[in-house]
């Protein structure tokens, strides 16, 4: 009897588990599906450019202050580790290279994606969930008006553009805060930080980083609409599609990054 029981035990365990990665899968397979409907109704017409200028506006411009601030503190604390660690080492004149390298290849775009994904990826997630419970999607339907065309293409391809966009701010910004910290605070020669930091990046350098956005702009706005899209009804449903989604959108960014930094380094460096 007591070996019956500890069988039935372990078959509820297996088929129980086995559930729920069958359920995964599904929702993997979905997601993809998702993606590429998306993309191919963002290739082809009709183009609405007013709504991808209105989200360009909403997760590109409205996220600039957020990005900006984190980029110049990030390259302030660059450049008090990077000053403080070389010198130990008689070096401290590659800490503007340092800074300029790790910003533009690593924390510049990945910094960018999670503050964009905290502050404009939770809010487009929130937005499409209640249009879906309060049925205004369905009310799109009956207008005959795609809903996936309508409501994720501009986003996706906002977050395509806007991610790069920011990028590029956020780095500039952050040289120019390691830059002051390191001349103004710490006495480093302003002639030593900027040739050093001009001698050592190198157009590889500025593309693998941008490459790195794209991709990360794609997964932001990606899992933002798809969990949107899939929410339950019920303010539950939004809060908990809100937070699965940034969840998964920072875990995907830094695990994206680890690949897309392998197979950049073979390809060019």
């Amino acid at each position: 009897m007591c070996k019956v029981k500890i069988f039935f035990m372990f078959y509820r365990i297996i088929s129980g588990f086995g559930e729920q990665f069958g359920r995964y899968v599904l929702a993997v397979a979905e997601a993809w599906i998702f993606i590429f409907e998306v993309l191919y109704k963002s290739l082809t017409p009709p183009y609405r450019f007013k709504l991808i200028i209105q989200q360009l506006y909403i997760i590109g411009a409205q996220s600039f202050s957020v990005v900006a601030l984190v980029g110049g503190f990030t390259g302030a604390v660059l450049a008090v580790q990077g000053e403080y660690t070389l010198s130990q080492f008689g070096a401290t004149g590659y800490t503007g290279s340092a800074i300029a390298l790790s910003l533009i290849r690593e924390l510049g775009p990945v910094l960018t994606a999670l503050m964009v994904n905290g502050r404009a990826g939770s809010a487009m997630t929130a937005e499409l969930g209640i249009m879906k419970i309060s049925e205004q999607v369905d009310a799109l339907r009956s207008m005959a008006v795609d809903p996936i065309r309508y409501l994720m293409v501009p986003r996706v391809i906002a977050g395509i553009i806007s991610v790069p966009i920011l990028t590029a701010i956020f780095d500039v910004v952050g040289i120019a805060g390691g830059y002051l910290v390191g001349v103004e605070s710490l006495g480093l020669s302003s002639g030593i930080f900027m040739s050093q930091m001009t001698s050592a990046v190198s157009d590889v350098d500025v593309i693998s980083g941008f490459i790195k956005s794209i991709f990360f702009g794609l997964i932001v706005a990606w899992v933002s609409c798809y969990k949107g899209w899939t929410c339950g009804f019920g303010a539950v449903g939004v809060n908990k599609a809100t937070t699965s989604a940034v969840v998964t959108s920072s875990v995907a960014i830094l695990v994206l990054d680890y690949f897309l930094t392998s197979i950049l380094t073979k390809v060019f460096f």
